[in-house]
């Protein structure tokens, strides 16, 4: 027997597959072809105390990073848009979307790397190490990457939601910088420890997650002015400003 359909309609929206679609590409971006690539670049003159030396000090100018650290920070620029817009169990639908595509992301690519390559193609002898290095990630890695992405996205949507109400719509910037302290905070918290715990040094765990935690934080704060043009150009355009006042915030379903 046939069960009628609810006569209520789903509303449509015309650019949320569109900003869906931004916050999978960048994560799994960032995720697969960013930590295969350390970064340092000169930021000028700095003086830090060393005794050995005749001065008392020496002069260092890197600042050292992994290169997916400067796009990761833009997936939660776009969970922050689809929150604010959208709302926490609209969001929630994107996250777990973006937590299956990194899935089928880390699968597909241990296949690739276990396929035994054709001997006669000559140019398997250069690709197939640089597959290696990209992307043969340890399960500690990986597993740490999938951890630290679920919680700190859910962690971040949740509590801009939540400012949300509090503040009653007013002062975006505290929920996009406030959501992404803590988000960013439990993401990094997470994910070094988890990846690197027994291999670094703890003092190296430590500044690692605080520099990663605040490095992805800055990111936020530049790109805040960015955030209110799509915000309320969202606003307007789909005629939506959702409060979650009586939403059901379990990370673990699918409703809207």
């Amino acid at each position: 027997m046939l069960v009628p359909m609810s006569t209520e309609r789903v509303r449509p929206y015309r650019y949320f597959e569109f900003v869906m679609v931004g916050f999978v590409v960048v994560l799994l971006c960032s995720n697969l072809i960013g930590p295969g690539k350390a970064c340092a670049i000169d930021l000028g003159l700095k003086i830090v105390p060393d005794w050995s030396s005749d001065t008392g000090f020496i002069l260092t100018t890197m600042l050292v990073f992994g290169a997916g650290n400067v796009f990761f920070p833009i997936s939660y620029i776009f969970g922050d848009i689809l929150t604010e817009v959208y709302g926490y169990a609209k969001t929630r639908r994107v996250i777990w979307a973006g937590f299956g595509a990194m899935i089928f992301a880390t699968i597909m690519s241990q296949v690739v790397l276990a396929l035994p390559a054709n001997p006669a193609e000559p140019y398997n002898a250069t690709i197939v190490p640089a597959l290696q290095v990209v992307f043969g990630n340890t399960a500690r890695i990986v597993i740490a990457s999938i951890v630290a992405f679920w919680v700190g996205d859910f962690v971040n949507s949740y509590v801009l939601a939540r400012m949300k109400v509090l503040t009653k719509g007013r002062m975006l910037w505290t929920r996009t910088i406030g959501s992404t302290f803590v988000g960013q905070f439990v993401d990094s918290a997470l994910f070094y420890p988890i990846a690197f715990y027994g291999v670094w040094e703890t003092s190296t765990l430590v500044k690692v997650v605080i520099f990663n935690w605040l490095f992805k934080v800055g990111v936020e704060v530049v790109f805040t002015p960015l955030t209110y043009l799509i915000v309320n150009f969202l606003k307007r355009a789909e005629n939506e400003d959702f409060y979650d006042t009586k939403t059901n915030f379990t990370p673990f379903s699918l409703k809207d």
